[in-house]
């Protein structure tokens, strides 16, 4: 939940006697002053939170706000900050604060903190200090217009969500970017009930160990090797934290979808769009790509006022916020600056028309870059109703066609064994620590895929080389039909692009295999995720598995992969692959290797369910 552009800082502590201070942190060529104030909550904590105003102020200007436990006393004059810098330009009282318990604010932090009970008029939540803190602003700096945006990205983007969900009458539009929604089945904590290990542990521990942000020292530099030494999950209290991470304390004794994970999550605060809300995403977010197209779904059951809009772009956790956006990673997007162009085209011109009501206000309901084509389109639905679900089916030989498998195929089934003590690594090694030196975390949603390519232990599937382009445009599912020797599985599917052996355009990319679209599927919830069941050793089961939302064009000349693994090494924890009722408590002999066997044969036809557009 933390992007890149947001530097880990370490704020120093300040003795705050008095509401508001005046900080000395300008220089000559700032355009906007800058004040620190302590806004008080209605339980009568403070919030530290920096505001900046127009020197050149000639008219009055509405607010834009981002609350964020990241720290905000370094943040610049706005106009020096390239993600707000259109909006700076043009004018806006700018407001950052840190949310309660973070860095200069007072009061005790809780990650994504549960909605508060409304019968008590002193409980709190992020939406009444949202709200309290917009009342204070609107009577208390002059020259406002009365007013409010809000923004954000990440945790800053769940922050957003949250006041929009219950807000104050002059909060009249938001702009939640990368939100995560629901923490057990999907972002950043877990995927379709698989952990995410070695992100839940490093964000855990750089925010709750501290106020201020803290990395762990692992002593590795390849966490690959760190992780595997730590065996199994139980070890992390007994050797390392020793119960002084509330949110891992809480992972371990919630390993199942119960009120907890369903009480945390966007679909139980959600009903509909009280305000203009745009949603943000990029297709290879490694941390909370799905966050937003959640949200914009649960809104937009009940938009009748059309203010429920989406975007959706070819960046990494965060990338729309710095840069030009013209690659990411090895991946070039044809000399379009994707990044410079939502700040300019899209998100600056949204605030402009809602708070300003400057523009047309005429605003694509959904707009999104499709890559591989790449250019920017317009659909009036997400996903677009002209998609039509089109099966890709697995076949003997590692073929993969839009033909479904027949009775004359000799072997039913491929196989492999996964072995927890041998794990696939998620990406290329080393793993370095998220948010450690030197990190290549920010792009292996994007990495060559051949990494793996010839490991016993992942399966891959192709298509001929295509004679035409194909088009997918909206959701991603796989359908597989699989047997395991253990009593529990893992499952990782990825939708791979892979170009031309001679790509002339380009030499470094030839054979480049790029995943489209991707997830993992933790067995033993197949029926429930409240209530998991063993797997039955042997027995061929359906797996359908959400491999989420793509706009993507397969070149002529390219190639459609598909590869399955049951390891995806840390990022997902091991499956013991001996079913147990709490993985947070399996014993080291619990991990088994098991044989794995994914089916392609007429009446158990495995395939990807593409959303083709013809």
């Amino acid at each position: 939940m933390k992007t890149l552009f947001t530097k880990i800082t370490f704020a120093g502590i300040l003795l705050l006697n008095t509401t508001i201070l005046f900080a000395q942190k300008t220089s000559p060529d700032d355009k906007y002053n800058r004040q620190e104030v302590m806004i008080p909550m209605r339980d009568g904590v403070k919030l530290h939170t920096v505001i900046f105003t127009s020197k050149n102020q000639t008219e009055k200007l509405p607010f834009l706000m981002l609350r964020t436990p990241y720290g905000v006393n370094e943040y610049p004059s706005p106009e020096k900050d390239g993600y707000i810098k259109d909006m700076a330009d043009e004018g806006y009282i700018f407001v950052f604060q840190d949310i309660r318990g973070r860095y200069l604010s007072g009061g005790k932090y809780a990650m994504m903190r549960f909605s508060r009970d409304k019968s008590n008029p002193k409980a709190i939540d992020e939406s009444s200090d949202t709200y309290d803190t917009i009342d204070w602003l609107l009577k208390n700096i002059p020259n406002n217009n009365g007013k409010v945006g809000m923004y954000g990205i990440s945790y800053d983007g769940w922050t957003t969500i949250i006041a929009a969900s219950d807000p104050h009458p002059a909060l009249v539009a938001v702009s939640e970017q990368a939100t995560p929604s629901d923490m057990f089945m999907n972002d950043d904590l877990h995927h379709n009930g698989a952990f995410r290990l070695s992100y839940a542990f490093e964000y855990a521990f750089m925010e709750e160990i501290s106020k201020t942000d803290s990395l762990y020292q692992f002593g590795n530099y390849d966490t690959y090797d760190w992780y595997l030494k730590l065996g199994p999950l139980s070890n992390m209290n007994k050797k390392y934290v020793h119960s002084k991470l509330p949110s891992w304390n809480d992972f371990t004794t919630h390993p199942n979808y119960d009120a907890y994970w369903k009480k945390q999550s966007l679909d139980s605060r959600l009903d509909s769009p009280r305000l203009a809300i745009q949603h943000v995403s990029g297709w290879w977010d490694q941390e909370d790509m799905v966050g937003p197209q959640d949200a914009y779904r649960a809104l937009e059951k009940h938009d009748a006022s059309h203010r429920n809009f989406i975007v959706l772009g070819p960046w990494r956790h965060g990338g729309w916020a710095g840069g030009d956006g013209k690659s990411l990673g090895n991946i070039k997007f044809d000399d379009q600056a994707t990044a410079a162009y939502f700040r300019k085209e899209i998100q600056a011109k949204w605030f402009a028309w809602y708070l300003k009501g400057e523009g047309d206000g005429k605003f694509a309901e959904a707009i999104s870059f499709q890559t591989g084509s790449n250019q920017w389109k317009n659909y009036t639905a997400w996903p677009p109703k002209e998609a039509v679900a089109k099966n890709i089916y697995f076949h003997a030989n590692g073929k993969l066609s839009f033909e479904k498998p027949a009775a004359a195929e000799a072997k039913p089934f491929d196989s492999y064994v996964s072995d927890p003590a041998k794990p696939v690594p998620y990406r290329a090694r080393p793993i370095e620590e998220t948010y450690g030196p030197g990190s290549r975390w920010y792009f292996w949603l994007t990495e060559d895929q051949r990494f793996v390519d010839n490991r016993p232990d992942v399966l891959t599937w192709q298509t001929d080389t295509l004679t035409k382009d194909v088009t997918i445009t909206g959701n991603v599912a796989a359908k597989l039909y699989a047997a395991t020797s253990g009593s529990d599985a893992d499952w990782v599917v990825k939708l791979i692009d892979v170009y031309p052996q001679e790509y002339k355009k380009e030499p470094k990319m030839a054979g480049y295999e790029l995943m489209i679209a991707d997830d993992v599927f933790r067995g033993r919830f197949r029926k429930s995720f409240s209530s998991p069941e063993p797997i039955t050793p042997g027995k061929v089961e359906a797996y359908t598995i959400d491999l989420h939302g793509a706009d993507h064009v397969f070149k002529k000349g390219h190639k459609i992969m598909v590869q399955v693994q049951s390891t995806w090494f840390p990022i997902i924890d091991r499956n013991p692959q001996k079913y147990v009722p709490n993985i947070f408590e399996a014993k080291a002999s619990d991990y088994q290797a098991a044989t794995q066997k994914v089916f392609h044969s007429v009446n158990f036809a495995s395939c990807i369910e593409l959303p083709v557009v013809e």
